[in-house]
């Protein structure tokens, strides 16, 4: 096997391509959680601030701890407070060096916490804004499929590289979005019993088109479904994703730690 570009490949073989850990969630025990998910052999973190009063302590994890990137951007529940202030605003932050992505931003016609025609506009905003930074786009997307898929095309969403966070949609729609350009985004659902037609996405999609996360402090994967989640329990998915493939994780997870450079850390403002 060629020895992959990862250059955290001899200590560390696993990357969380999305969590949380600004939340509130980790208020008390952060520092553990990051330096667990060390522990585990993670060698990069991207922790994804959905909402501007997250932003700072988003800032502050970023800076304080080598292994953790990020990306900032107004959640589709939240699109109601996106306007041009906030806009000019989060371009700001994007100064800093270890901001690597734009996102999540995206659809989310399930909860509809904010109206559907306000989550189009922002949607719509700030994959212009992504586009004039040259970011990659990270994209939340629930029960809003063809809305999306409209907007992607219609703006070029990928043409700075995007990923479809926490892929829930069927075969035919992985085919459409891995067609633009998109990688696919596995969560710790892979792991449920009733996963059967994600872990047939894995199967079916490339390897090199694939990241695994966590969206910590969400989706917890089995065994330990039901408890908060966290960044080290990425084995998890990868450990589930190389089975679905019949490969070694050795062998699999050093390709999705690639995937992940090449996606938010080669190109960015930060090589």
């Amino acid at each position: 096997m060629t020895k992959p570009s990862c250059p955290c490949y001899k200590d560390s073989m696993f990357v969380d391509s999305h969590c949380h850990l600004e939340m509130e969630s980790y208020d008390a025990d952060r520092d553990k959680v990051i330096h667990r998910g060390i522990k585990a052999g993670l060698g990069y973190m991207l922790t994804v601030a959905t909402e501007e009063k997250y932003f700072s302590a988003a800032l502050q994890i970023v800076d304080s701890y080598d292994v953790v990137y990020g990306a900032f951007g107004i959640h589709p529940h939240n699109s109601h407070e996106f306007n041009d202030k906030l806009a000019e605003k989060i371009k700001g932050f994007f100064s800093n060096k270890k901001l690597v992505a734009y996102g999540e931003i995206g659809l989310d016609f399930y909860r509809n916490y904010s109206p559907r025609e306000v989550q189009i506009r922002a949607f719509q905003a700030q994959i212009a804004l992504a586009k004039e930074l040259s970011l990659p786009i990270i994209v939340h997307s629930r029960e809003a499929r063809e809305e999306t898929l409209r907007i992607l095309r219609e703006t070029g969403g990928a043409d700075n590289g995007a990923v479809m966070h926490c892929f829930s949609y069927d075969l035919g729609t992985a085919k459409e979005l891995l067609d633009m350009g998109f990688h696919l985004s596995i969560p710790g659902t892979v792991t449920y019993n009733k996963a059967s037609s994600l872990r047939e996405i894995v199967r079916y999609m490339p390897l090199d088109r694939m990241l695994p996360e966590t969206d910590a402090p969400f989706l917890t994967p089995e065994p330990h479904r039901g408890k908060r989640n966290e960044p080290a329990f990425v084995t998890l998915v990868v450990t589930q994703i190389a089975q679905s493939l019949g490969r070694p994780v050795e062998e699999v997870s050093p390709v999705l730690c690639d995937n992940f450079i090449n996606l938010f850390v080669k190109g960015s403002n930060n090589s």
